[in-house]
């Protein structure tokens, strides 16, 4: 019975030093570094992974080495991991790659609505864009302004001319209602500050107005003598006279000339 007793003594003590190594080597696997070329390394996290397949991931870029490590860490640390694209920089240990994942620390990259585009050349750079989710069905016209929740048949001007972060991956019918949204606030601001006689009846028409003055000169220093103008010959009752009106009914076949029938051609917008 004491010989037995001593095995099993023997044998704890064996495991309790086993377990104190693994536990000393669990502890410096923590605090060292993946090995992360000086350049960083981007990482793609899609929807549904988890630190799991990511290791796996990063194992096979020469990041890490998966192991029983690895496994206790996913087991002691269980909150899940936000999809993106991130960046991790020489240094990074498990412990704060976990954070970075966790906290949704993603790359931002930036897309800029070019003052003056019109619709069309606005859809036309979303879809171009790798950054952004999105296909041609779902930028057309009424699915846009549905999509934005009003009854405006047409998205021209309704888009505030910015530089907006976006991830990876996002939609791109998001970033057009945040560019929506702005475009409101500035349009409220800008309508809140204006002249007592100006003759205009709403503020889709001060858009409008100011939409026209934008493309008859590309010249910031020139645009305030236009508008006064195009004001005066509202005041008096005149026709604007103005080539943009008459491009814009032409759409896509203008083909740099303006032409007597292009004046005679009664559009929505001449």
């Amino acid at each position: 019975m004491r010989a037995l007793l001593k095995i099993l003594l023997f044998l704890a003590f064996w495991v309790a030093v086993a377990a104190g190594v693994g536990w000393y080597q669990y502890r410096a696997f923590e605090q060292q570094p993946l090995d992360i070329p000086n350049g960083g390394l981007a990482l793609e996290v899609a929807s549904g992974d988890g630190m799991h397949s990511v290791v796996r991931r990063l194992s096979a870029k020469g990041a890490t080495r998966y192991g029983w490590n690895w496994r206790l860490f996913n087991r002691l640390n269980p909150t899940p991991i936000l999809a993106g694209e991130y960046q991790l920089e020489p240094g990074l240990t498990p412990h704060a790659l976990f954070q970075k994942l966790s906290s949704g620390d993603v790359v931002q990259h930036f897309f800029t609505i070019v003052e003056g585009w019109n619709y069309r050349q606005l859809a036309a750079a979303l879809l171009a864009s790798e950054l952004l989710d999105t296909d041609e069905a779902a930028l057309a016209t009424e699915t846009v302004m549905k999509a934005l929740g009003t009854d405006l048949e047409h998205p021209e001007g309704w888009f505030l001319p910015e530089t907006y972060a976006v991830v990876r991956g996002s939609s791109a019918l998001d970033l057009l209602a945040r560019a929506h949204a702005d475009m409101k606030l500035a349009l409220a601001e800008a309508w809140e500050k204006r002249l007592a006689n100006m003759p205009l009846d709403s503020e889709y028409e001060l858009l409008t107005l100011a939409s026209i003055v934008e493309k008859e000169s590309a010249l910031a220093e020139e645009r305030p003598d236009i508008a006064g103008v195009f004001v005066r010959r509202l005041m008096q009752g005149w026709r604007l006279e103005t080539d943009p009106t008459v491009i814009y009914g032409i759409g896509e076949s203008f083909d740099g000339d303006i032409r007597r029938k292009d004046l005679r051609t009664d559009t929505p917008y001449n």
